[in-house]
């Protein structure tokens, strides 16, 4: 096989040359050698990207993990009415005046008095030293459950107390006797005595569900804070967010795509809709805190002020999305459809939402995804507040009573400086990570569920 390089002119020789495929020149080995530099670039983009996630979860699982353990002292407590119940009528009204000074007081005396009869030896630490090992929050519970039943009064109880932040950080590593000697809170001492309460079977790291159901703690309390309020709190955001954005954007979608007339107006709303959707999220957080807060009154640190903040931000990203989906679906099937004489409505109601309605879910639910994690406008709305109560429930007015969120709790658990709280936050990152891949599992399933072929 040859060809002809050129038209030869008169009197000129005719140069014939191989086809360079047949020839195997160097142009074919140059445009294989970049074929394949192009293939080794994707797979070592792809091996990267991997590599870089596999780190990072890594690091965070291995930073998080021990934020669902907790160490927890056992031992038995006598409820001393001499203390708990001066008048001896069993009234919680006038027990309630015991504060946790008392409860603490007898918790102290239990937990020497055990160690005493299963005769482990303290060494030279005093009672106050003593006493520390036990976490500040364990008499607030001891107190809640005496008052929950005063027939307890005078009886014998096992109380399962969380030990102290630095013990707890002794058992998982992260507290060794070389720090403990620059330690104000901890002693070597106590970490021997800790050894010896886990051989004896009282001290022990045991699955920490209030990491999962606590409200947050204060600095004094590390082992006791949890995700409880945040977690509620972010559950009442998203189900606004979602009633908020999802029938608005759907609306606004439809109506630009398939009955809005194509005009100046038009364009100039399809372009700022566009140019919302790159706008800081830190704006719409002032945005918020000037209208919501400083001109309509609402409440700070609210659920449905986090909400409102979120929706406007989430809005344009689900309007682009649905109208991409909408755009989407071949233009054979609005034609099949006016052709048969269906209106105007039938043809997107009947035929385009419902061949639409696998991209619409994808990319609402990734857009609610994405907003679960913002925390910038959060934080100017006040979100950041120590919040130690529960909400109410959502028909109840919790909705406008404080609350946090997860990614804001995160913020606030880093920000603070006892390595407890840094591992919490890495425990929150977890959760919100579960948080966010069920959200995404459920835009797969919902895809593969509604999705037509055609």
């Amino acid at each position: 096989m040859t060809e002809t390089s050129a038209v030869p002119q008169r009197g000129a020789a005719v140069v014939q040359r191989e086809h360079p495929l047949l020839a195997g020149g160097r142009a074919l080995k140059r445009r294989k050698a970049r074929e394949w530099r192009m293939k080794a670039y994707g797979i070592a983009a792809i091996v990267l990207s991997l590599t870089m996630l596999a780190v990072m979860l890594f690091t965070i699982v291995r930073d998080g993990a021990g934020a669902f353990y907790q160490a927890r002292l056992v031992f038995p407590v006598t409820i001393d009415a001499a203390v708990v119940d001066k008048a001896g009528n069993r009234n919680p009204e006038e027990m309630a005046k015991v504060t946790t000074v008392g409860y603490q007081r007898l918790l102290a005396q239990g937990f020497a008095g055990y160690l005493a009869e299963r005769g482990i030896e303290v060494g030279d630490l005093t009672d106050k030293e003593l006493d520390a090992l036990i976490s500040r929050d364990a008499a607030g519970r001891l107190r809640a459950q005496v008052l929950a039943d005063p027939a307890l009064v005078g009886q014998r109880i096992e109380v399962r107390a969380y030990a102290n932040g630095r013990i707890d950080g002794y058992l998982k590593g992260r507290v060794t006797r070389e720090t403990a000697e620059r330690d104000t809170q901890v002693t070597p001492a106590q970490l021997d005595l800790a050894d010896r309460l886990v051989a004896a079977g009282i001290l022990s790291s045991e699955f920490n569900m209030g990491f999962l159901t606590n409200p947050d703690a204060s600095d004094v309390r590390p082992e006791s804070s949890g995700l409880g309020v945040a977690i509620i709190g972010s559950v009442y955001m998203m189900v606004l967010v979602a009633l908020m954005t999802v029938p608005v954007g759907v609306a606004a979608s439809i109506y630009l795509e398939e009955f809005a007339p194509k005009n100046r107006l038009t364009d100039l709303i399809e372009v700022n809709i566009s140019n919302l959707a790159a706008v800081p999220s830190i704006v719409f957080g002032i945005l918020g805190l000037s209208i919501f807060i400083n001109f309509m009154g609402l409440p700070q640190s609210a659920s449905l002020v986090g909400a409102l903040v979120i929706s406007l931000m989430t809005l344009p990203t689900i309007i682009i999305a649905t109208r991409a989906a909408i755009r989407a679906v071949p233009p054979s099937i609005r034609d099949a459809a006016l052709g048969i004489g269906a209106s105007r409505m039938q043809l997107v109601f009947h035929h385009v939402l419902p061949l639409a309605m696998p991209g619409i879910l994808t990319g609402t639910i990734l857009g609610l995804a994405t907003a679960l994690g913002e925390t910038a406008p959060l934080l100017l709305i006040g979100m950041v507040a120590f919040v130690t109560t529960y909400p109410s429930g959502p028909l109840e007015g919790g909705i406008m009573e404080p609350a946090t969120a997860l990614p804001v709790q995160v913020y606030s658990w880093a920000s603070r400086s006892d390595p407890a709280f840094i591992e919490r936050s890495s425990g929150a990152i977890i959760v919100l990570l579960v948080f966010l891949v069920i959200m995404n599992v459920a835009a797969i399933l919902l895809r593969r569920k509604f999705e037509r072929r055609w």
